[in-house]
């Protein structure tokens, strides 16, 4: 018996520092997913702005 509790006190060490990294990870790559999709739509907005120009000069 005494041998089982090291072996499940691992298992929980590995599974909470398992956990600890899976957050870490998403504390980066979410907020590089937002400001990715914020630049993304500033572009587009932007983009149909100079079109919105072009046609006008042209008229």
């Amino acid at each position: 018996m005494p041998d089982v509790i090291p072996f499940i006190r691992q298992r929980l060490l590995l599974i909470v520092l398992t956990g600890a990294f899976a957050a870490l990870a998403l504390n980066i790559a979410v907020p590089a997913l937002v400001l990715s999709v914020m630049a993304l739509s500033r572009w587009v907005v932007s983009a149909d702005l100079d079109l919105a120009e072009l046609e006008g000069k042209a008229a």
